[in-house]
């Protein structure tokens, strides 16, 4: 009965400590957003001022409206999740670090040491999808939805609505450009190998076009201004899939 008992005892260990490791992870991470979002809101105003300078100046230059609070809350609300949204962005490269810490027992101890360069891969190219967004993205598909909007037509845009989809814009775009990393894990964890990729590529092409039309502006040319990046970035994913996969090759994918 004792031995029985110990067995059971071991066999539950790995995933109480999987579950203490997985608490850790979340504090830390809960802990590093709050600190974000307090420093954030010091500087919320500026930060909204940046947030909202591409929609600003479509406005301008199409003379077609300004942003309006549409409840009497809506500005203070709004101030708040401008913090919440900048705080987790500043926070980033922490939960990054965190995600692959947590990762990490299941890897190699040689792959172990690739988490800093892997945090630092992932920070950079989300903080690259972003930056995509705000500057091409942005500056072209608001000035496209303003410019076919009838002349006789006043916009009065809600900066509770705006921010909201331009912060789901800006994740996504953060999010689609993480693409490297993603191969680069499936890879090391003999998921696929470079082969897949190449063989798959016309199926990850309508993919890649699907998201983007669901990401940006019912036109052809935002929609080929984000499906590029993606294109290249797939590209890269090939390159890094054929170097570390750990997948063995079939007779037929040589």
């Amino acid at each position: 009965m004792s031995e029985t008992t110990d067995s059971v005892e071991a066999s539950r260990m790995p995933l109480l400590e999987h579950l203490r490791e997985l608490r850790k992870r979340l504090i830390i991470t809960l802990v590093a957003t709050g600190f974000g979002c307090a420093i954030s809101f010091f500087f919320v105003l500026e930060i909204w001022d940046f947030l909202v300078a591409p929609m600003q100046d479509a406005l301008e230059t199409s003379g077609k409206g300004s942003m309006a609070i549409t409840e009497p809350l809506e500005g203070f609300v709004t101030q708040l999740k401008v913090a919440a949204v900048a705080g987790l962005g500043f926070a980033s490269p922490i939960i990054f670090y965190q995600v692959w810490k947590f990762v990490a027992p299941g890897l190699y101890p040689k792959e172990q040491h690739m988490i800093i360069p892997l945090v630092i891969a992932s920070t950079i190219l989300f903080l690259g999808g972003v930056a995509f967004g705000y500057t091409v993205i942005f500056r072209f598909a608001f000035s496209f939805f303003l410019e076919v909007t009838p002349d006789d037509v006043e916009a009065m845009l809600s900066i509770n609505s705006y921010l909201a989809i331009a912060t789901r814009l800006l994740v996504a775009f953060g999010l689609c450009f993480q693409l490297p990393v993603v191969v680069f894990f499936l890879a090391r964890i003999g998921l696929i190998h470079h082969r897949d990729m190449i063989n798959g590529f016309r199926y990850a092409i309508v993919t890649i076009f699907g998201l983007a039309a669901f990401l940006t502006p019912p036109d052809v040319i935002s929609q080929l201004l984000l499906a590029g990046p993606l294109m290249f970035l797939y590209g890269v994913g090939i390159i890094i899939a054929k170097v570390c996969s750990t997948k063995p090759l079939d007779d037929t994918d040589i």
